[in-house]
């Protein structure tokens, strides 16, 4: 019998789950898929699609370095349609642009409320 990985479950800091799944589920169109507790949670999981995210609460004085934070890539079917989807949404910095790369990808890029990077990509 040969192991398998099938499934990546990241984990991203945020300094308050409340405000993350907000974001998560009312812009970026995630659902709740656990919480800790239901009212005030320190760990909870969104899922939308084949993806699930964790978000954790993490202390104020944990967050000293304001460029330490995780950059996830999400394949994604039918980009120009996710693009528009989020435009909509007021999730977009100033440069954020759906383009393709020199490494042969058609992406765009944003950040959550706590700085985490989300890039969205499908191959060209």
């Amino acid at each position: 019998m040969k192991a398998y990985l099938h499934q990546i479950h990241p984990v991203l800091p945020v300094r308050d789950v409340v405000e993350a799944l907000d974001f998560y589920v009312n812009r970026l169109g995630f659902k709740i898929a656990f919480a800790d507790d239901s009212k005030k949670p320190t760990y909870a999981g969104i899922m939308r699609d084949g993806i699930e995210i964790h978000l954790q609460w993490h202390d104020a004085k944990e967050w000293e370095i304001a460029v330490d934070r995780p950059m996830l890539r999400i394949v994604a079917e039918n980009i120009e349609v996710l693009y528009e989807e989020f435009a909509d949404k007021d999730v977009f910095h100033d440069h954020t642009l759906l383009r393709e790369t020199a490494w042969g990808t058609k992406e765009f890029a944003f950040y959550d409320p706590f700085k985490n990077g989300l890039t969205f990509y499908r191959d060209v």
